[in-house]
């Protein structure tokens, strides 16, 4: 590791110092002039090239970092407010989560893509040019003749060697966030990156640990300017880079490049790039204790993509074998299709629990459970039914550097996703046990005790919180619960068609929703308390008794997992101190690949020590580089909201 070029950027973060440059408000003057959505975007992507001021460290070879921190909106908040008169707009309105063919663009060059752009791409490629040539002119005065050499061949011409390769990778993505597109996704890197790699290799340019340290410096860049990128939190920017998987012919894809890129992460220890795993039923051990010292090294990832049901999942949704065996992932965890994918896979969300809930308080004086069930499932569709209703018309700001990077926007599909399974798989389970199966709980007693959030019913609160059936126990009837929610959820999409003529995706995935929809429910039949956080993503309940990973594995693999391949990953919280011992490393790899024999579909494992969180949220000074996994994506646990904090430190932790 460059230890000189770790301090500045990520210790000492001496770069941000640099960061005084403006273009001012540039929405009123567009507003006054009355310019075209597409006019402001090329317009203001010229100005922020036009603005950056070029530096490079003296021990760098991947240059570029953003010297004009703010990037200023292209309307008004009065015509955002017209816009949304007749649109529905996703998040805040600009291109994001897709996977770019920067394959393409790095091998010819953007003077090749010049010649078949529309008037706007060509000033976009002009704009990055004059930057990247004041860049070199940089590198000059200087006196660094390595970075001059590159930034003459890229990015006009295409890349000839593995450095060209990534240098040009850079300045693709750069120019993706200047722009204003967000959650700028890596693809499928070691394989559209390997045949440069695998040329310089083979000619001694490099050697493994040459190349490991060229890595590293790449793997810094992107972490330059994350800091500046829109998110929920410091960390959510969607700089998710995928390795391994097959190809279209099955071959495993995962190669030395793929390995240098897992080492690269360990050594470095920052959250980006976020490191994604694909892997299936023959993938060998040896790759999963590759990925679990990453997790030993408490980056939150790898998280594991499983082939075999991803790529089953995705064709059952109408992609096409050779795209659905190409995938790669968005900013978390959906799957989404390189060169030609439009989707937007995070675009609604579905509260079980509250539906759960509904349902239990509705039909409780029901002669039989089923009628709870059949309720449920009414309700899931009644739901799915506003979805598709609210999300309609939907629009985004228009992307020239998209439309020069994407080949053809075959898929426009939209994800939905599922969230606090648990929650309520478990409140089911625990109505059906007590009320309906053994009568051991009075009906009204328990719409009572809810209502009044278990303060006057400790017994009660004690049997439902922790002697009721929960997921993750291998418990048959509270597994058997979620997979009825799974597929109702699944099912209550088919057939129908989205305002962009797409389909619709299920998933598992919470985000931020294991808090936000978690807040304003009341007290539940699980035993949950009023506004208490639901489990990450596909997990058990923050209060479920569980020992003993295995179970939870077994819990979270009976679902047919292909019909919610929209994503969301089982997560598993293990004491880090586990990690200590080579025995223990092992058990844990063998425990993933476990999961992916027995047909799960992600999961992703964090490696915690509850009182070092402690101790950051006293000291965050101290901690400033202790990373936790939060949903889809790692982040510093000093850097986040404190009720993040508290939902990391509230989660089950695991020992093998």
């Amino acid at each position: 590791m460059n230890k000189e070029l770790y301090n500045y950027y990520i210790i000492d973060r001496k770069h941000e110092e640099l960061r005084t440059g403006s273009i001012g408000d540039v929405a009123e003057e567009y507003s006054q002039k009355k310019l075209s959505p597409i006019e402001r975007m090329v317009d203001r992507f010229e100005k922020m090239c036009g603005a950056e001021v070029p530096h490079i460290v003296p021990f760098e070879k991947i240059v570029m970092m953003r010297t004009v921190p703010k990037l200023p909106d292209c309307f008004t908040e009065s015509e955002w407010e017209e816009i949304k008169k007749e649109h529905y707009i996703h998040e805040i309105g600009y291109v994001s989560n897709l996977s770019p063919n920067y394959e393409k663009t790095i091998s010819v060059g953007l003077l090749a893509r010049r010649e078949e752009a529309d008037e706007y791409g060509k000033r976009v490629i002009d704009a990055i040019i004059g930057l990247t040539d004041r860049y070199r002119a940089e590198a000059q005065k200087c006196g660094r003749d390595d970075v001059v050499e590159v930034l003459t061949q890229v990015p006009r011409y295409g890349a000839r060697n593995f450095r060209e390769a990534l240098q040009f990778f850079r300045i693709l993505h750069y120019a993706l966030w200047l722009e204003g597109d967000y959650h700028n996704t890596v693809g499928r890197f070691d394989v559209y990156m390997y045949p440069y790699f695998k040329k310089d290799m083979y000619a001694g340019v490099y050697t493994k640990e040459s190349a490991l340290e060229l890595i590293e410096d790449f793997f810094i860049s992107f972490n330059k300017d994350s800091n500046l990128y829109f998110g929920q939190q410091q960390g959510d920017n969607g700089q998710s880079m995928v390795l391994g998987g097959i190809d279209k012919d099955g071959n495993d894809m995962f190669s030395e490049l793929s390995e240098l890129c897992l080492l690269a992460s360990r050594n470095l220890k920052v959250i980006d790039p976020k490191i994604n795993l694909r892997v299936s039923a023959k993938t060998p051990i040896e790759t999963y204790k590759l990925g679990t010292e990453l997790t030993r090294a408490g980056l939150g990832f790898p998280q594991y993509l499983n082939d075999d049901i991803i790529i089953k999942g995705l064709e059952r949704l109408g992609y096409k074998y050779e795209d659905a065996v190409n995938y790669a992932v968005a900013a978390c965890w959906e799957p989404i299709i390189p060169y030609v994918g439009n989707d937007v896979a995070n675009i609604g969300s579905m509260n079980f629990p509250a539906i759960v809930d509904k349902a239990v308080r509705n039909n409780i004086n029901a002669e039989s459970f089923d009628i709870i069930l059949e309720a449920v499932k009414s309700y899931i569709y009644e739901e799915m039914d506003d979805i598709e209703r609210d999300i309609n018309n939907v629009w985004f700001v228009p992307s020239p550097m998209i439309e020069l990077l994407i080949d053809e926007k075959r898929y426009n599909n939209f994800g939905v996703h599922g969230c606090g399974i648990a929650s309520a798989a478990d409140a089911l389970a625990s109505v059906k046990k007590f009320v309906f199966d053994e009568n051991k709980v009075d009906r009204a007693e328990l719409i009572k005790a809810m209502d009044e959030n278990y303060e006057n019913s400790p017994e009660l609160l004690h049997l439902l919180r922790f002697e009721a059936p929960k997921m993750g126990t291998d418990n048959d009837d509270a597994d058997a619960m979620a997979k009825f929610i799974l597929d109702t959820f699944s099912a209550s999409m088919e057939g129908r068609k989205n305002s962009l003529g797409g389909t619709w995706r299920a998933g598992t995935g919470t985000a931020m929703f294991y808090l936000w929809h978690a807040g304003p429910l009341g007290a539940t039949a699980d035993g949950r308390f009023s506004g208490e956080s639901f489990g990450t993503n596909y997990s058990p309940s923050l209060f479920a008794q569980i020992t003993n990973p295995m179970s939870v594995v077994k819990s979270f693999t009976k679902p047919d997992l292909y019909k919610t391949v929209n994503g969301g990953p089982l997560t598993l919280e293990f004491v880090s101190s586990i990690f200590n011992s080579e025995e223990n490393l092992e058990k844990v790899a063998a425990l993933v690949k476990y999961f992916v024999d027995l047909g799960g579909h992600q999961l992703q494992l964090n490696a915690v020590n509850l009182e070092s969180m402690k101790e950051a949220q006293k000291d965050p000074e101290k901690y400033r580089q202790l990373v936790v996994r939060i949903w889809g994506w790692s982040a510093y646990f000093v850097e986040l909201d404190k009720e993040f904090q508290d939902h990391v430190m509230s989660r089950q932790e695991y020992s093998v």
